[in-house]
């Protein structure tokens, strides 16, 4: 199946469970298969007999239909499974009966920090959006004071000041650019001052913008057009825009205008974070790159597949720790009371169990 680090399969042997890996689902983070040998696996290439048999599927992607039919009915299932998005894409695994959780679903508690996959995805997410945009920008990020004369560093503007904003900006001011942010919750300002860049504050007319677990709320037209208005202003003299502001569940919301993206200058680069969700930019084709009067708009799906490596060691100790609360010395233990599993529990036993999650997978009355 989808690759795991190695140190994550080394330690469910440990813990006394036997672990198949499908050959080859390393080989993009650099793992072989002996390398899975060597920590205590077992290589297959019967993809059917794996899921067939499986008590326990860590992955990073939901199965599709084909791969769920498989399942062995009970099985638990772990990773991304997109149940806001695409309920019904689940319905065969919900039928067979298996038990699913998703790592979007992880509550943000204290507690749960360490198995919060999101987090830590968006973390080498923001990393490689700025990384990214330095390379297409014809101009350096730094100051340099030279004999040929001073070259002014670049300037970058982060929209949403989540964690991949929040690493995006820690990313710029690294290589040196001037770095401006916005967020519309003001309480993002103090954190985005630590790391050196200006916070750029709206007043909302009093509407708070403070949503669940650290993100922010889903926006009137009215407060959005503030945001819009500043956000156009500072594009014109932005070199590099990264925005990352997304709603779970929700399409993202379109922050920038076409006017915005004019107003860039020829050779700027904007990377919209928020594509997988229909993209914060109104002229954003999730997955397509762009080139728009001299502007590169940059549209990516999955940027921390292009990090193979440390994606994979972060996300599997994410899996690991949330396996913790599941196997019991070797033994599989679901306790619906706990509420990490019950917030991250999709279905059991061929049934709902996150109460948004139900509300999508109704059938729709016909009047």
């Amino acid at each position: 199946m989808d690759a795991l680090c190695l140190q994550d399969y080394a330690s469910r042997v440990a813990q006394g469970i036997a672990v198949s890996v499908e050959s080859g689902a390393g080989v993009a983070a650099g793992a072989s298969d002996q390398a899975y040998v060597e920590a205590g696996a077992t290589i297959t290439t019967d993809r059917a007999a794996l899921l067939a048999a499986a008590d326990l599927l860590p992955l990073v992607n939901a199965p599709d239909a084909a791969d769920q039919a498989r399942l062995k009915p009970g099985a638990v299932v772990i990773g991304f499974l997109k149940p806001l998005d695409a309920p019904h894409a689940l319905d065969a695994a919900i039928a067979r009966p298996t038990t699913l959780f998703s790592m979007e679903l992880v509550p943000r508690i204290s507690r749960a920090q360490s198995m919060d996959a999101l987090s830590s995805m968006a973390t080498v997410a923001g990393y490689k959006a700025v990384i990214a945009a330095a390379d297409r920008l014809p101009r350096l990020f730094p100051m340099l004071m030279t004999a040929a004369g001073t070259i002014p560093p670049a300037r970058v503007f982060v929209i949403g000041a989540g964690v991949a904003g929040l690493q995006a900006i820690a990313t710029a001011r690294r290589l040196g650019a001037v770095v401006e942010a916005y967020d519309v919750r003001a309480a993002a300002g103090e954190q985005v001052r630590s790391l050196g860049a200006k916070f750029l504050d709206v007043d909302l007319g009093g509407i708070s913008a403070e949503g669940g677990g650290g993100y922010a709320a889903e926006l009137s037209e009215e407060a959005l057009d503030r945001g819009r208005d500043l956000i156009t202003r500072t594009a014109a003299h932005s070199d590099v825009i990264v925005t990352t502001a997304q709603v779970p569940g929700r399409p993202a919301p379109r922050l920038i205008r076409r006017a915005a993206v004019e107003a860039m200058r020829p050779g700027s680069v904007l990377v919209d974070l928020a594509a997988p969700a229909g993209g914060n930019c109104e002229l954003t084709q999730p997955g397509i790159e762009q080139h728009i009067n001299g502007v590169i708009l940059l549209a990516p799906l999955n940027l921390p597949a292009e990090v193979p490596v440390h994606a994979s060691q972060l996300y599997a100790r994410n899996i690991l720790n949330f396996l913790a609360l599941i196997v019991k010395k070797g033994e599989l233990t679901i306790d619906l009371s706990d509420e990490v599993l019950a917030g991250a529990c999709v279905a059991h036993n061929g049934s709902p169990v996150n109460p948004r999650v139900a509300k999508l997978l109704e059938p729709v009355t016909k009047i």
